[in-house]
């Protein structure tokens, strides 16, 4: 047995029903975990889940017990994903199938190293945990692979060799080439095959605010666990020297030490609120230090600051034989990327944060000592506006104290990073109309910077009309957690089938179902009234765009911005009156049009004479259109149309209605005391259609004799 298993034993427990921990044979054995933190075991949902709903719950105290046979009370804190009936728990409990005890007394409990990053597969692996499958309730182990599936999808990963035998369920798999657990042990195959829930799942607890409070605590205890056993042990007993143990030669650069001295620093700060905080300053350390346009491959979702370490390692100079290739890349990138958080953290302006801030400010000014003048620079000016470091006076520092390290200096000059001035990625929602019966497939994708576009997730097969809202819940809400960067939130586009332009997109909650509809928690609030949400057409995507499509929206995007009836006859005459526009006529006058003029209509779109007035402005080359998706049987026509003007020219352009437009939806999605003078508002749509923003992509499949965009429209 290898050093690396031998020590990743000492953190394996094995979890009974209560009372079961003290019996050797045990009857009431149910499965195995792993200290990841004083005080913090992980292990499977399955394991915990036969314990019933007192258990699942928290109300009953189980059985844990360790290496040592030490047994202690635990209980369960969360479960992922909890079962919709806890006195039944599923046969087959669904992924990410994790489970956190919290144990009394384990405050010196040994604890293993957790990944900073998805598994690197193929991978060496060894699994433990504890089984009566030989006989004898004793901890086993066995070696083998990561062979395929790094779990990044939210998929499990495969295990090929020498799996242990049933019991090890919630036991560690253990990367014995880095010394770090990649993932739980969740269950075996066939033969030697074996899945394991990748340890990367745990971000899921991150995904409200409790959770992402809870993560954040137990990470802290991990970090600093591992840096007090560093040293206090050394490299003989600790996490930190069995990875320095395997680097291999010379064993320089981005350190394991180095590592765990980071870490521990970085957990003390205020967590990141979203994976885009992350994923923004991991890019920008990546194009700094490559000297290139860097585009990701793989979307990640980072849940704390050193995740985003995990994701600078295995860089590589830009170019053959050049100064870059012998420079630590790895090393520069992340002192970096851990300057720009310091920064981005100091900019909260919390109170707590400010000795953390000393410390890792301190830390960071020795460690780039051996970097390049202009990384090393670029580091300092980072995290002091240029002005150099003052050397403590030896009164200071006999008494122990360090000087305050101003991280908002004015005199920052035009040193990255500045503030981010908008979110990381803007999110696009694609529904196509149903290839074959009523589905309607859908796609969920990233619009960063320079028009980039990361898909993200899909589902061709497609959603009836009435599943659209939950099918795309969780996917739109992963995906704006990507796109935020602090106060700056990403705009949702929903590129439509006009038989859906009346869908009220505004209204969707990232909530779940029978969440507190009332609640102004932000995360609660519908969308439309929180951040940016517009519609775009579906059809005129799968061709160039027309001469007049682009004039238009350059019109529009200058200003200042005029209304024109999208129905010539309904401001004066009503919806039933007489005198109705045809087809060809609305075109002609909806042509002549300026090219900053807004169609604006009062009534929905999707269907009807509202819908042919839609198809007559779209041909002509409109961009962006103001309606009401739901309001039937009023008589304010020539109000809205009045309202609608008045907006119009408050903003002046294209980009000024958006702010205009949200204050419209918070006052009028009041369900107490809407406001009176916004009520002309209510439902008001936005079609914000650009033909160059993201370029367009490529047709999709369709049935035959069947066009995109040509579905059969549904009445509203």
């Amino acid at each position: 047995m290898s050093a690396v298993d031998g020590t990743a034993r000492r953190a394996v427990v094995r979890i009974s029903a209560p009372g079961g921990g003290y019996e050797g044979d045990d009857a009431r054995f149910w499965g195995s975990g792993f200290f990841i933190a004083p005080g913090w075991v992980l292990t499977c949902a399955h394991v915990v889940g036969m314990g019933g709903g007192g258990v699942l719950a928290g109300e009953t105290a189980i059985d844990v017990t360790d290496a040592h046979l030490r047994t202690t009370g635990g209980r369960v804190a969360l479960v992922l994903p909890p079962p919709a009936d806890p006195e039944q728990p599923p046969l087959r409990w669904p992924l990410p199938d994790l489970a956190l005890v919290e144990v009394e007394g384990a405050d010196d409990a040994e604890c293993l190293w957790l990944s900073d990053r998805s598994a690197i597969v193929p991978a060496p692996i060894s699994l433990h945990g504890w089984s009566r499958e030989t006989g004898e309730l004793a901890l086993r182990f066995g070696v083998g692979t990561a062979a395929g599936g790094d779990g990044s999808d939210g998929s499990a990963m495969l295990l090929r060799g020498e799996i242990p035998v049933a019991g090890c369920s919630g036991g560690p798999v253990v990367d014995t080439g880095r010394g770090a657990v990649i993932g739980i042990s969740k269950g075996r195959g066939h033969d030697t095959a074996g899945l394991a829930v990748p340890v990367t799942a745990l971000r899921r607890i991150a995904n409200d605010l409790p959770g992402r409070d809870r993560l954040h605590a137990i990470i802290r205890a991990h970090d600093r666990h591992h840096l007090r056993r560093y040293r206090t042990v050394g490299s003989g007993g600790s996490w930190t020297g069995l990875q320095q143990a395997l680097r291999p030669a010379p064993a320089d650069g981005f350190t394991p030490v180095l590592r765990t001295h980071l870490f521990a620093r970085l957990a003390e700060l205020t967590p990141p609120g979203t994976p885009g905080e992350v994923m923004a300053l991991v890019e920008e350390a990546k194009r700094r230090v490559i000297q290139a346009p860097y585009q990701p491959g793989v979307e990640h979702d980072p849940r704390s600051w050193r995740e985003g370490v995990g994701l600078l390692y295995d860089l590589r100079g830009g170019g053959p034989k050049d100064a870059a290739a012998d420079r630590d890349l790895e090393l520069e990138a992340v002192m970096l990327y851990s300057a720009r958080v310091a920064a981005a953290v100091s900019r909260l302006g919390n109170p707590s944060d400010v000795e953390p801030l000393r410390d890792l400010s301190g830390w960071l000014a020795v460690q780039a000592e051996p970097l390049p003048d202009v990384i090393r620079e670029e580091i300092q000016q980072i995290l002091h506006g240029g002005a150099p470091v003052k050397e403590e006076p030896p009164a200071a520092r006999a008494a122990g104290t360090r000087p305050l390290v101003d991280l908002g200096k004015p005199e920052r000059r035009d040193v990255p990073p500045r503030a981010p001035v908008r979110a990381r990625a803007d999110v696009i929602v694609e529904i196509d109309p149903p290839l074959y019966g009523s589905s309607y497939p859908w796609r969920v994708k990233l619009l960063l910077e320079g028009d980039l576009i990361t898909p993200l997730c899909a589902d061709e097969e497609g959603v009836p009309r009435a599943g659209l809202r939950e099918a795309l819940r969780e996917p739109l809400a992963e995906a704006l957690r990507l796109g935020d960067v602090g106060e700056h939130l990403a705009a949702v586009h929903v590129v439509l089938p006009r038989e859906l332009f009346d869908e009220p997109l505004d209204l969707w909650r990232l909530s779940p179902p029978g969440a507190d509809d009332d609640s102004i928690d932000p995360s609660a609030l519908p969308i439309g009234q929180r951040r940016v949400v517009v519609v775009r057409d579906r059809r005129r995507r799968d061709r160039a765009a027309t001469p007049e499509w682009n004039r238009r929206w350059g019109g529009t995007g200058r200003g200042p911005l005029t209304a024109v009836p999208l129905r010539r006859e309904v401001p004066v005459r009503g919806h039933d009156g007489p005198g109705r526009e045809s087809r060809h006529a609305a075109y002609a006058r909806l042509s002549d049009a300026a090219d900053c003029a807004v169609p604006v209509y009062c009534g929905p779109v999707a269907s009807g004479p509202g819908a042919v007035a839609m198809d007559a402005a779209l041909a002509a080359g409109h961009a962006v259109v103001i309606w009401r998706s739901s309001a039937t049987g009023h008589t304010d026509c020539a109000d809205f149309l009045h309202q609608a003007s008045l907006l119009l020219g408050e903003a002046e352009n294209a980009e000024g209605l958006h702010r205009r437009i949200r204050g419209l939806r918070i006052r009028c999605g009041d369900p107490d005391y809407p406001d009176p003078e916004a009520q002309w508002a209510r439902s008001i749509c936005l079609l914000f259609d650009s033909p160059e923003h993201p370029p367009l992509p490529d047709a999709p499949l369709h049935a035959p004799g069947v066009r995109p965009g040509n579905g059969p429209r549904t009445t509203v």
